[in-house]
Order: structure tokens, then C-alpha cells, then sequence
């Protein structure tokens, strides 16, 4: 009897180790992120599987610090190596766009991601002409003589949700009809029976300078939006021209309708210190007691957005803030950046505002001091 036991158990340790060691491979191959020194924006497309890495103008992109995150025991190269590469390093003074290979942990799948870098110096006009792609909805961009940075918005968020038809139907969009040429429409929307579930009824529709981390947008939505951009210059005022309509009905963060109570538009650009590259501000950036928002310098924000079917000129100074004045050798070291961001319901970061709020931009400008 004890001789059949001792037999049984080895039997469950054979089991039990073979089961341990067919345990199934990881079959993802994908980027998930990149972090390192310098970056100050990252964007990343799954569906062309493009990532946009902005670093400040001057970067030594010779041995730029790319730290990949990737699926359980994936492993990436790039396909052609360049003379400075030593990973975590990569050579980009040569080639600024390269590609690399993602392969899963179990080798039968590899994915070949386009890395584009951009040493750019953050624009001071604005005219929302430029469509980089409308797959699955628009991503519009900035021109800048060394390249093009692209404009942010809660898009990537929007589409979990499943409501979108077609491009047109998310929160962000290009729309003809502009002050000059065409203009950014930004609508709050519905977001159905995921905004339910999640208790995110709503999305506005927003465009910023920044990124958004679409893997933060339901867990962490107002982490998930970052805002900012390297900047080297003082600014004086931010100007332009919007167009705005309230939707019929407020609610609340849990979808009931709050009586006697009408949305209003956001429109604002914030000077902030940034004490390291990766540092950026959030959608939490106004509430009282934030930590972060003490990192604020200046403010320009509109007071309130009037309702007009007509082109509303805007002039917004930039007001100090949190006593503090902005450092000279500082600001020229890129420890300082820019955020600008538009909206369409100005609780909408949390999921207060009422469908159809439409806001529309065009033609801003960011005046400066001049530079010595």
C-alpha cells in the first residue's frame, strides 16, 4: 500500500512538472512603450505600427536611450545597425527613421515597427490644415522646418467604446469651413453602453500638445492624457478664433442630468518647469491641491466660451502663476514646456458635460518675447 502511494506520488510530480514545462510560449510581438532621456513625446500607431519620438532640439541623437516595453520574453533589433547602436542606445544622427523587429517570445511571430525621431522646436502657429491620417479617425499634425509633430486628442480612447461609424464620428476632427482654410471641430459624444459600464458617459472632444496613453484611458483616464512639449521661449499671449454651442442636456459623472446647469468650452496654454524630460501635466492639472500644477509658471485661459455660430476672436496673456517668474538659463536648457489644449466641455476630463457641446479652433498663435 505504501509502495502504491509513494508510486502515485511520483506520478503527480512527473504530471505536474511536464504540465510546467508545456506551458504555452508568449505569442505577442509588439511595442508597448519607450521611455529614455530626452524623449519628450512618443506616439505610437498599432494599426501602421509608426512610432513618433519627439527629443528636445538638442539632443544628441547619436545615442539616443530607448528603453522598449515589450510582451513577456519578446525580444527586438533593429534590421540595420548603425555604428553607434549599444542597446539600450540607438544611432539616429544619420537615418532618423529606422525600423525594428519585435519577435514573440516563442519566435513564430515578429512585427517590424517604423521609428521616426524628431529633434523639433515646438511651433507658434497653429492652423489645423495638415490630415497626417483618418484610419480609423483623424490625426492631425504640425509642420516645423525638421520635421512634423503630431497633435494629440482622446481619440485612441474614444474608440474602445465602439460608437465611431466612421472617422466623423469621434469626439476630434478636421471640418472645412474654418476661419482660413479648414479648422478643428471638437464635439462632446456619447460613448453608449461603455460609458455606462465604466462610468464615463461621456467624451469630449479634445486636441492638445502632448500624447495620450490609450492603455491608461479607462483605468486612469485623467493620467492617461500628457501634456506638453520642450519650450524655449517666453510667451506673451496666445490668440485665435473659435466658434461655439452648448449641447441641451448636463450630466454627471454618472450620466443624470444636473438641472439649470449649461457646458462651456476650454481653451488654455500653460507654461510649466519641467525637472526632468519625461515630467509632463496632466487632465488633473486644475484640481485644488494637485502637486504638479505647482510646476506652473504662466496661464493663458479663457474666462468662458460664449455661445456663437460666428468666428470669436480670442486674446489670452499669459498670467504668472504660483509666484513664480521663469528662469533664464532654464528655459534655454529645456527645463521648461508648453502645453495647449482645446475642448469642448471644460469638465469633460471628468465626464461632466452634455452631448453635442461643439467647439471649433483655428488660426492660433502663440506671440513670444524675442529672443536675444
Amino acid at each position: 500500500m505504501k509502495l502504491t502511494h509513494v508510486f502515485t506520488s511520483i506520478l503527480l510530480v512527473i504530471a505536474s512538472t511536464s504540465c510546467i514545462q508545456d506551458e504555452a510560449l508568449n505569442v505577442e510581438a509588439a511595442i508597448d512603450g519607450c521611455s529614455g532621456a530626452n524623449i519628450q513625446l512618443l506616439n505610437i500607431n498599432e494599426i501602421s505600427r509608426e512610432i513618433d519620438i519627439y527629443v528636445f532640439d538638442g539632443a544628441n541623437t547619436a545615442a539616443q536611450e530607448l528603453n522598449f516595453e515589450l510582451p513577456e520574453g519578446a525580444s527586438i533589433v533593429p534590421d540595420k545597425k548603425e555604428a553607434g547602436d549599444n542597446p539600450p542606445y540607438y544611432d539616429f544622427s544619420t537615418q532618423t527613421q529606422r525600423n525594428f523587429t519585435v519577435t514573440s517570445e516563442d519566435g513564430n511571430n515578429h512585427s517590424t515597427y517604423t521609428l521616426n525621431m524628431y529633434k523639433i522646436k515646438l511651433p507658434l502657429e497653429y492652423s489645423f490644415e495638415n490630415l497626417r491620417e483618418i484610419n480609423p479617425y483623424h490625426i492631425l499634425y504640425i509642420t516645423d522646418i525638421n520635421g512634423i509633430m503630431q497633435w494629440a486628442s482622446g481619440n485612441p480612447g474614444y474608440k474602445l467604446c465602439g460608437m465611431a461609424k466612421s472617422a466623423e464620428d469621434y469626439p476630434t476632427v478636421q471640418t472645412s469651413g474654418g476661419k482660413e482654410g479648414k479648422c478643428i471641430t471638437l464635439t462632446t459624444r456619447s460613448t453608449g453602453s461603455f460609458g455606462s459600464m465604466t462610468k464615463m458617459p461621456i467624451a469630449a472632444g479634445n486636441l492638445f500638445v502632448g500624447s495620450f496613453d490609450a492603455t491608461n484611458a479607462v483605468i486612469a483616464p485623467l493620467q492617461a492624457t500628457q501634456f506638453g512639449f520642450t519650450f524655449t521661449r517666453k510667451p506673451i499671449r496666445m490668440t485665435g478664433y473659435y466658434k461655439y454651442k452648448a449641447g441641451d442636456v448636463f450630466t454627471d459623472k454618472a450620466g443624470q442630468v444636473v438641472s439649470g446647469k449649461t457646458d462651456t468650452g476650454d481653451i488654455y496654454a500653460v507654461l510649466y518647469e519641467a525637472p526632468t524630460s519625461d515630467f509632463s501635466l496632466d487632465g488633473d492639472l486644475f484640481t485644488p491641491g494637485n502637486e504638479k500644477a505647482q510646476h506652473i509658471v504662466a496661464l493663458a485661459r479663457i474666462e468662458k466660451t460664449i455661445e456663437t455660430d460666428q468666428w470669436t476672436s480670442f486674446d489670452l496673456p499669459f498670467e504668472p502663476q504660483n509666484g513664480k517668474t521663469i528662469d533664464e538659463d532654464g528655459l534655454k536648457n529645456g527645463k521648461y514646456k508648453l502645453a495647449v489644449v482645446f475642448s469642448s466641455s471644460i469638465r469633460g476630463a471628468y465626464f461632466e458635460g452634455a452631448v453635442g457641446s461643439q467647439l471649433q479652433i483655428d488660426e492660433v498663435k502663440i506671440e513670444c518675447e524675442e529672443e536675444n
